[in-house]
């Protein structure tokens, strides 16, 4: 699968509006080429340069739809997202996206985008720090 994303390019500087210190609106994203068998999708955004074993993950959201192919700007910070899925808590302790705000030097934020065989059901992911902590 390829992921990518109009609102900045891999490897450049994340744009303020999508950071703690700006709007911390979440980015728009699109994806093309999922497997066949896929039933859903789950994004977790994840910068593993944070200061706290095992990194700090920014952004969770799951039983995105098989047919979706695409997340709009700024997703509301509610868990069950009409047309979109279901999100997670943050690191931070909020559901949906937290943008990156590092304490200090420059952090790699990691998009990563799993096609799932299955749905995940909330009691799954309520045990998110075992079910994500090899992201």
């Amino acid at each position: 699968m390829q992921l990518t994303s109009p609102s900045f390019q891999q490897g450049s500087e994340i744009p303020a509006y999508y950071t703690s210190d700006g709007e911390d609106a979440s980015p728009e994203l699109s994806w093309r080429d999922a497997p066949s068998k896929t039933q859903s999708f789950a994004l977790i955004v994840h910068d593993p340069d944070a200061p706290k074993p095992g990194g700090f993950t920014h952004w969770v959201v799951y039983n995105i739809p098989s047919e979706t192919n695409h997340i709009a700007e700024n997703v509301p910070d509610t868990e069950v997202v009409s047309g979109l899925g279901m999100q997670g808590k943050n690191d931070g302790g909020k559901i949906g996206y937290m943008g990156p705000a590092p304490p200090s030097g420059t952090h790699r934020y990691f998009f990563r985008l799993y096609a799932l065989d299955t749905m995940l059901s909330r009691d799954m992911c309520s045990r998110r720090p075992s079910l994500w902590e090899h992201t």
